[in-house]
């Protein structure tokens, strides 16, 4: 969903547009499992779209892999590092984090809600985020956006399934 564009600037500064992405996604994992992988960037690139965590530029990180609200956590794609501080954490079941530093977007916030399946037999990843960018990347980044953030959701959902499979292929009860 794409809002309107902001008024004109008047300080000579290019217009902004205000996007949103929005993915849902099942796995067959447990929440505990998914949450795990959340809470620690390191595993961010074995799952995700990311090629690596930045350690360099990111501030904060839990040595033990449960990073705590206001850890910024840096990723590299290509040559491009994003960063993310973590704003809030519920235990097991909500992660939310903002823009610490993005050269494509500004004002860019996102939500990663998990809820078990009612049955017991998985969890569900809802992630959704809002964010700005100038008026020529709107032409091109919520379509981009989207698709990654899909890919990002499926990633974790797979890679926490092969996680919950135990040696000899079983899932645990």
């Amino acid at each position: 969903m794409t809002h309107a564009p902001h008024a004109a600037p008047t300080d000579g500064q290019e217009s902004r547009t205000m996007h949103q992405y929005d993915v849902t996604v099942t796995t067959g994992a447990p929440p505990e499992t998914v949450w795990k992988l959340l809470v620690d960037a390191a595993t961010w690139p074995l799952w995700s779209k990311v090629d690596s965590l930045d350690t360099a530029r990111s501030v904060g990180l839990d040595p033990d892999g449960d990073d705590a609200v206001g850890a910024v956590r840096a990723f590299r794609t290509g040559r491009t590092v994003t960063g993310e501080r973590l704003t809030e954490k519920v235990e097991g079941r909500l992660l939310a984090y903002e823009d610490a530093f993005n050269p494509s977007m500004r004002d860019y916030h996102a939500r990663i809600e998990l809820t078990p399946a009612a049955d017991g037999s998985g969890t569900t990843i809802h992630w959704y985020g809002e964010y700005e960018t100038s008026w020529l990347l709107g032409w091109f980044m919520p379509r981009y956006l989207q698709k990654f953030m899909q890919g990002m959701a499926e990633g974790l959902a797979r890679y926490a399934e092969e996680r919950s499979v135990d040696p000899d292929g079983h899932r645990p009860s």
